[in-house]
């Protein structure tokens, strides 16, 4: 949080104001999200109020409203419903050692600077694994709105399957209720106006359940939850439930970063601040301690929390502060009301929020502007409906690395023409008139090259020579894209370049920088060549003396 000299009257004000926003929209969201994750409703107010208190004293987002969200929910019932069974003491035992675990992890990360690791988990990865959970969050929660039992599983087409069986048996009230609180949800979020959807959802659906009495009409309610804030608990150490754990709490301290990360830059760019990642991972690994010892679930930075929190004018973390208060208030004086919540109209809002996750819009731009990760994205998404939630993502990292090393051991390479008239050189498939010269093969090689790409450029000069239709006599390497050059490589081009002086093919070397130029007089290659063939430029190389000879 700011130091008290930098806090103005201002700032205090914005913070309270978008501090209750924040806060009022989350008792309903936080109670709906531990439903999702298999839990009591009341445990995901117990992760809204430490948590809140342990990101706000470390993190360095100024607008991250960090909480329970969706997916993190998901995961976790994934990972702990495979261990207890939903509403035992054991699942909410799992649940508090995950988010303990998650917590470790995080903070063991960020102290050992692996921030960076986020990078390893691509955007078309993420909106793939995104949009696929969505629909398995939604079809989960269709349970609710109808009413009748369905079978818990994370394969869509056995959830949907399930839905439709089901559908003729659906409870007339409850059903009506869930549609309706729907329907006010999706009005409001269209609404100019900053009104607090869940929570209008929340109040008319419960006065309606109490004025009608709608309860012994068959609707499921919340029912009674204890009143007061949580005492702090240390989890019992279990070490084979550790084990159990321990893959999908890796899983959700990646993911839950990776969604706290992207968030918080979007803010971070819009109010020109500067985001420390590594200090995120602490931050958010604290909140997630923070939810285990005050009773809690794993918890992240949401989007529609942080963009509601920013508009509604948080300039500083003061702001979480205030939301924290707030659903500490809820938990001390308005539990008795919880008893009459329909759960229909928390699904409700769960099945609204996720809605927006579904991103048919990176998937449209992504057919315009690059296939290669609109693979990624649905080779993600199928996986993750037919695979399940931990394996989907798995699949997407693992498809994600066979890009990175298939886009690393095959380089782009350009065949370089002169412009007319000039001294310039470019791609003869982007410049039509770009003139090459007769004999010799210019070309650029936009990557660093190592032991995992030669065999692909000495290929590729194979090709090319091939397909020309004069006798080569020279080969000119742009280098100026080569930014490496290990010891396999360096032998490969010594390789190459005593193949072409046996043909009286001269190889010559444009442009190395000066680490390539480095290894090259390190390997004897430069002293092999001669220093004429090292010229700055290749317009200099196709008017040296080297070529001429």
């Amino acid at each position: 949080m700011p130091s008290l000299p930098d806090f103005s009257r201002d700032d205090f004000l914005a913070d309270l104001s978008a501090g209750l926003t924040v806060g009022v929209m989350l008792v309903p969201q936080a109670m709906a999200y531990a439903m999702l994750a298999g839990l009591p409703p009341i445990v995901g107010l117990y992760a809204s109020v430490a948590p809140l208190l342990a990101y706000a004293a470390l993190g360095t987002s100024r607008q991250l409203a960090v909480g329970p969200v969706a997916m993190v929910s998901l995961l976790t019932a994934t990972s702990v419903g495979a261990i207890a069974q939903s509403g035992t003491e054991s699942y909410l035992a799992a649940a508090v050692m995950l988010a303990a675990l998650v917590g470790v992890l995080q903070v063991a990360m960020g102290a050992l600077r692996l921030g960076a690791l986020v990078s390893f988990l691509s955007h078309p990865v993420l909106s793939g694994f995104t949009s696929a959970a969505a629909l398995i969050i939604g079809l989960n929660q269709v349970k609710h709105v109808l009413g009748v039992p369905l079978p818990r599983t994370h394969h869509v087409h056995e959830l949907a399957a399930a839905a439709a069986r089901a559908l003729p048996e659906a409870h007339g009230p409850t059903l009506v209720l869930g549609l309706a609180a729907a329907a006010v949800l999706l009005v409001i979020k269209r609404s100019p106006r900053k009104i607090p959807g869940p929570l209008v959802a929340v109040v008319g659906a419960t006065a309606a359940v109490f004025f009608i009495d709608l309860g012994a009409a068959g609707v499921a309610l919340v029912g009674a939850v204890p009143a007061g804030l949580p005492r702090p608990s240390i989890p019992a150490l279990d070490l084979g439930l550790i084990k159990q754990l321990l893959p999908m709490a890796a899983t959700i301290a990646f993911v839950g970063f990776l969604e706290s990360i992207s968030v918080a830059k979007v803010f971070a760019h819009k109010h020109r601040y500067r985001l420390r990642a590594d200090r995120e991972l602490v931050a958010l690994g604290a909140a997630n301690l923070a939810s285990a010892l005050f009773g809690g679930y794993s918890v992240t930075g949401g989007f529609s929390r942080s963009a509601v929190n920013d508009q509604a004018g948080a300039r500083t973390r003061f702001a979480a502060v205030v939301s924290a208060a707030v659903v500490a208030g809820a938990l001390l004086f308005l539990t008795p009301l919880f008893a009459w919540m329909p759960k229909a109209v928390l699904a409700s809002i769960i099945l609204v929020a996720v809605a927006g996750l579904v991103d048919v819009a990176e998937v449209r731009h992504l057919w315009r502007t690059d296939r290669v990760d609109l693979g990624l994205l649905l080779t993600t998404f199928v996986a993750t409906l037919a695979l399940g939630i931990e394996q989907g993502i798995l699949a997407g990292v693992a498809a994600s690395m066979f890009v990175f090393v298939a886009r690393r051991t095959q380089p782009h390479i350009a065949v370089l023409g002169r412009l007319p008239g000039t001294t310039v050189f470019r791609n003869v498939d982007h410049h039509p008139a770009a003139l090459t010269t007769p004999g010799v093969l210019a070309l650029r090689i936009d990557s660093a090259l190592y032991f995992g790409n030669v065999e692909f450029v000495d290929r590729t000069l194979r090709r090319l020579e091939s397909e020309m239709t004069t006798p080569l006599h020279a080969v000119v390497l742009d280098a100026t894209g080569i930014n490496g050059l290990d010891s396999s490589a360096a032998h490969a081009l010594t390789e190459l370049s005593r193949r072409y002086a046996e043909r009286d093919v001269r190889l010559l070397i444009a442009g190395a920088k000066a680490p390539v130029r480095t290894v090259l007089h390190k390997t004897g290659l430069a002293q092999e060549l001669g220093p004429e063939a090292l010229p700055l430029t290749v317009d200099a190389a196709l008017n040296s003396t080297a070529l001429a000879a």
